[in-house]
């Protein structure tokens, strides 16, 4: 059967003070009323069914979650005693289907990412899904058209097409280059984004894993066979730890694609793709005014330009004069201000704040 794995575990340190520990980034209510995690679940509509969708999160998340995400059960919520990375998130995943449905095949989607339109989202996941059913060995990765040469996306360049489909064999996967190799990508025509998007069969995820990353393959087998019984819990704090920290593109999808035995094949999909990883990326979801300010609150400015002001509060007045590309964020405990440019740094900022504020 075909199942759906939401990776929600990041801590999301670049849109603090509304992100933090009691409230990371994925459960914030500020696109349209709804958090993150409850859009991307949304989009799973029509092509996996709610009893077969899981979330991989931290475990400290699991009860915010339940609140916010009430159609999940615990069983759904895969906890991680502490992050990984997403190789051994995606594997934990891999693990625990595979032993409850030999033959199960998962979608690993994102919750940071907003997606349109979503019928042809769905429309190249289930093109994935058929991909994989045909040949389990395949891993599915999907790929973005770039828009501009964007140097904080990894690439994937395309190789033949795979005859019946959309899908393109991937000759390579390319980790953030810099900006005049991602504009080489782009004058070229047969790169696209790294999506952080895959399909893959349990069993064909793990035989890969067993082959290039055998400490992880070794401790989450151990993970599953405790899955289910009274000892789950103890097996998974004592293990899960100890795995090797690393990306799912480092260890399983780079080596895969220079390895003939293990088809990697790339759905592109023809969609508008945010990731809303900062303040600036959140800032494109709201319209601007005429003078390019934007806000989800009560603000008004005099002779400001490019201003976002965001608020938790409704009723919270935010008012600037002679403010030019600034981001300006109120909470009931901390309003926090930068300019535009610095706003990758705000995760500094998060380090830096007393323990209460994070």
């Amino acid at each position: 059967m075909e199942y759906a794995m939401i990776m929600a575990g990041g801590a999301g340190t670049r849109l603090w003070p509304m992100s933090r520990k009691e409230q990371p980034k994925q459960l914030i209510p500020f696109i349209g009323g709804q958090c993150l995690l409850e859009i991307a679940a949304g989009r799973l509509d029509g092509v996996v069914p709610k009893e077969r969708r899981l979330i991989c999160t931290g475990e400290a998340f699991r009860d915010p979650i339940r609140v916010r995400l009430d159609d999940f059960t615990d069983d759904q919520i895969l906890g991680e005693p502490e992050g990984r990375d997403t190789v051994n998130a995606i594997g934990l995943t891999a693990a625990v289907l595979l032993k409850q449905d030999p033959d199960a095949s998962f979608a690993v989607l994102t919750a940071d990412h907003l997606i349109e339109p979503q019928d042809r989202f769905r429309t190249a996941l289930k093109t994935g899904f058929d991909l994989v059913k045909d040949d389990p060995r395949r891993l599915i990765t999907f790929g973005i058209t770039p828009t501009y040469p964007a140097t904080g996306y990894g690439y994937v360049e395309l190789g033949k097409d795979i005859g019946g489909s959309d899908a393109r064999e991937t000759i390579q996967f390319v980790e953030k280059p810099d900006e005049p190799t991602a504009q080489g990508y782009l004058d070229l025509g047969n790169f696209l984004w790294n999506s952080g998007m895959f399909i893959f069969s349990a069993a064909g995820f793990m035989d890969a894993l067993e082959a290039y990353l055998p400490e992880s393959a070794a401790g989450l087998n151990a993970i599953a066979e405790a899955w289910g019984g009274p000892e789950q819990t103890a097996v998974l704090k004592r293990i899960y730890p100890t795995l090797p920290k690393i990306s799912v593109d480092y260890a399983i999808m780079e080596p895969a694609s220079k390895d003939d035995t293990r088809p990697v094949c790339t759905v592109p999909m023809d969609i508008q793709w945010l990731d809303v990883g900062s303040w600036t990326s959140y800032g494109e979801t709201l319209a601007p005014d005429a003078e390019g300010c934007r806000t989800n609150a009560n603000a008004f400015h005099v002779d400001s330009h490019n201003v976002l002001a965001v608020s938790e509060d409704p009723d919270h007045v935010i008012a600037t004069v002679g403010c030019h590309d600034l981001v300006v964020i109120h909470t009931d405990k901390v309003t926090m201000i930068c300019p535009t440019t610095e706003a990758q740094r705000v995760k500094d900022l998060a380090n830096a704040a007393p323990e209460s504020l994070r």
